[in-house]
């Protein structure tokens, strides 16, 4: 084992000892801390325990099996990504794992390079739902507070195009945060700050206004795709019929990411419902990322799915990703709603996803978000290179 106390630590469980000792090996030369157990019931009390960058577990074990395990970890409170192995891909297996909340489904066999891309992947994943202020702990309340202020005040908005499928024309635009504030750089660290600081009201309020400011300014005929917190369900101003956004609601659709649960949210369906009348849609973003997984889903009823960019990565060569992300699409089609593929990057995952039947696609391959006046990237050009 890596005695790096500062490299990520991996945890690996396989009953095979061979193939544990494999794998570990092939984890702890990319330079990777890694614990291995061959029993998840071994595992599990380590695991709770705390200090788990990532888990790496077989699915097929006598004791415990990785779907069992990864459901105990889920109700324990437990929220390290966790990555499967299996030697024979079922359909079932893989729509559970994904309502588990499991970071990937990988088949067996496997070769080190998607091993190793896989756990560098979790890793950044977990810790960017962890994201902070360096060494957060010594940094009093003040000091946050005013690198949050500075934050807000700095606050501005990118836009990023969503792009039709079939005919490379702009449906939308997704809204997206940026800060200038150097301690906050990036958007989860603006969220974390804010809800350690009971401010997400504040900041999804301030969202919500500048949005709404630019759609005065604009008038763009294009839908605009506008984030929400789970806290913010709970902001009464949501609500209003003379809150900014409210005013363009026929024009929006609100985003709730699959990654945050609803759990402490009272009413979410009469909430869901007052959105829905003053002219809102409903998006479940990041589907098959999160923790909560097609119980998420199936509550919140959306008019919109966007499916999370670990699903579309690379799906042209990922047998697995292709059935659930053909799964999701049928079931989605059944229900009437609106299916948008994250995260395309290359024009083979672009290819695939509209085989699948996706309505609309996003990803760098259209246009990367830029202020609001350059966000029109032509990407039916881009669209076009791909047909």
């Amino acid at each position: 084992m890596n005695s790096h106390n500062e490299s990520p630590t991996v945890v690996v469980i396989d009953d095979d000892a061979a193939v544990a000792g494999t794998v570990s090996s092939i984890i702890g030369r990319a330079g990777f801390n890694v614990e291995t157990f061959v029993s998840a019931a071994e595992a599990r009390e380590r695991l709770r325990s705390g200090g788990i960058d990532v888990v790496v577990s077989d699915v097929m074990m006598p004791d415990i099996n990785g779907l069992d395990l990864l459901e105990q970890l889920r109700r324990s409170g437990v929220y390290v990504p966790v990555i499967l192995m299996t030697g024979s891909p079922k359909l079932d297996d893989t729509m559970r794992a994904m309502e588990l909340g499991a970071f990937r489904y990988i088949a067996k066999p496997f070769d080190r390079v998607t091993v190793i891309q896989a756990v560098e992947e979790a890793v950044k994943w977990g810790r960017l739902i962890r994201v902070t202020l360096t060494h957060t702990t010594e940094v009093s309340r003040q000091t946050l507070e005013a690198a949050l202020d500075r934050a807000l005040d700095g606050l501005c908005m990118h836009y990023q195009p969503i792009v039709g499928a079939a005919n490379g024309k702009v449906f939308g635009y997704e809204a997206l945060m940026r800060s200038n504030e150097p301690t906050l750089r990036s958007p989860p660290a603006v969220i974390d700050a804010a809800q350690k600081l009971g401010r997400l009201h504040t900041l999804g309020r301030l969202v919500r206004r500048l949005v709404a400011e630019q759609i005065s300014a604009s008038r763009p005929e294009s839908v605009i795709f506008v984030n929400l917190h789970s806290a913010d369900l709970a902001d009464p101003q949501l609500y209003s019929p003379d809150a900014p956004l409210s005013k363009h609601a026929s024009g929006v659709v609100l985003e709730l990411t699959e990654r945050e649960s609803l759990e402490a949210i009272d009413n979410v369906d009469k909430r869901l419902a007052q959105l829905r009348a003053l002219g809102f849609r409903i998006a479940v973003d990041d589907l098959g990322a999160g923790y909560a997984g097609l119980s998420y889903f199936s509550r919140v009823q959306p008019d919109v799915v966007k499916i999370d960019m670990s699903l579309t990565r690379n799906v042209h060569s990922d047998p697995v990703k292709r059935r659930v992300v053909s799964s999701i699409c049928e079931l989605a089609k059944d229900l009437s709603m609106i299916i948008v593929a994250e995260g395309i990057e290359t024009t083979d995952e672009f290819n695939e996803v509209a085989r699948n039947g996706v309505d609309l696609v996003q990803g760098y391959l259209f246009g990367k978000p830029a202020p609001f006046a350059q966000s029109a990237m032509a990407p039916e050009l881009a669209l076009r290179t791909t047909q």
